[in-house]
């Protein structure tokens, strides 16, 4: 089977070329899952329970976040549905509204597991994801095989750590959270796919999706500044990924960028 796994959607231009992309590519490279983070996708910052629906109905299967989660707290009813297809860290405390996985089915019958895990390295502080990750894999059922997991995190070594923790234990392990792609993908020894961070699916002309004027303006004289979101260059960011349906391993993983001129031909 093959996933697309579509990193920071930042603000409407993250969220429109997702909305384009997402039919084109899902019969162009036989997609059978598109997973997204979509934790900057309004506003750029957290997501509201409109752009949610939007981009279910364009056919996202299933929705990573981050730290900016709470951001529009309205998303909290739809974070705590059992049907939504969207989660929470599941390094969160209990109490924090939302599920620490989603299992979703492709059209095949083949079971998905989509977990998400928050970094500690200049992060916001949180529980441990490694104990975090060992109690969500001794839940899932034995027949899910399938199991992608989103690190959002600062720190290149808490992505790492990560990955080697989890090497044969799960499909993929794909970084969010730095809006920058690195070009470190590989299948490691156990057979897990690895990305340290897939990059960020929004306006590419811009500081990290947020117009560079306001944010060097703020940068060089400490003046508030609104960060709006920017609006030139935008691209579609991800990593597809191969896997073998009845071991869970991966057996290929390649980076992903489209711009919306790439989408029409």
């Amino acid at each position: 089977m093959r996933i697309l796994f579509v990193g920071d959607i930042v603000g409407t231009p993250g969220v429109e070329i997702v909305k384009a992309a997402v039919p084109i590519l899902r019969e162009r490279e036989r997609l059978d899952c598109i997973v997204v983070n979509a934790e900057n996708a309004s506003g750029g910052s957290g997501i509201t329970p409109s752009v949610y629906r939007q981009l279910k109905a364009a056919g996202v299967d299933a929705f990573t976040l981050g730290d900016h989660i709470y951001k529009k707290f309205d998303i909290a009813d739809v974070l705590t549905k059992p049907t939504e297809p969207i989660c929470k860290p599941a390094n969160y405390p209990a109490e924090a509204p939302g599920r620490d996985h989603v299992i979703i089915a492709t059209a095949s019958g083949v079971s998905v597991a989509v977990i998400l895990l928050m970094g500690r390295t200049y992060m916001r502080p949180v529980d441990c994801p490694f104990a975090a990750i060992d109690r969500v894999l001794a839940a899932l059922p034995a027949d899910v095989k399938t199991i992608l997991v989103d690190v959002h995190a600062e720190a290149t070594a808490d992505k790492y750590q990560l990955g080697y923790y989890l090497d044969g234990r799960v499909s993929a392990v794909l970084g969010t959270h730095t809006h920058v792609p690195t070009a470190d993908e590989r299948i490691l020894p156990k057979g897990t796919a690895f990305q340290c961070d897939v990059g960020m699916t929004g306006p590419y002309e811009s500081v990290l999706g947020r117009r560079s004027d306001r944010v060097i303006q703020t940068a060089r004289t400490f003046i508030p500044t609104a960060f709006d979101v920017a609006t030139g260059d935008v691209r579609l960011a991800g990593a597809i990924v191969d896997i073998d349906e009845t071991t869970g391993r991966a057996t290929a993983i390649r980076r992903a960028m489209y711009t919306l001129a790439d989408l029409k031909h």
